[in-house]
């Protein structure tokens, strides 16, 4: 709403359009939907009290969600899109590992091939 000048319509994300249509579509819907079911087939009298009680709770929840999701809603800083990131940039890394430069060779195995141990066979 900042960027909003005096005098020009407000885009769809910041009216009060976008939130009501939604929230009436959904009332419609649940309006014929407790109509057909409600009234338990076509041989009975069509229920329109429940239909328009079930229309009203529809538009009301999806209206105070709508309003709750557009209040949450927040664009992100602009620093947060520039720069490499974490995993993103191309530049060469160095290697992970041991900084010595040289390559390094495992430890053996804990018991040499004459069967002595590594403390000089005292055990």
């Amino acid at each position: 709403m900042a960027n909003q000048k005096p005098g020009e319509p407000r885009n769809l994300r910041t009216s009060v359009k976008g939130p009501l249509m939604f929230s009436a579509f959904w009332a419609v819907v649940a309006f014929f939907a407790v109509l057909i079911f409600a009234s338990g087939g076509s041989s009975r009298v069509p229920r329109f009290d429940l239909a328009f009680t079930g229309a009203g709770i529809a538009f009301i929840v999806t209206l105070v969600i709508a309003a709750m999701l557009s209040m949450s809603y927040k664009d992100n800083a602009e620093h947060l899109g520039k720069g490499s990131g974490v995993n993103l940039s191309s530049a060469k890394r160095p290697p992970h590992g041991y900084s010595g430069g040289g390559t390094q060779t495992p430890p053996g195995p804990s018991g040499s091939s004459d069967g002595s141990t590594p403390d000089g066979g005292k055990s």
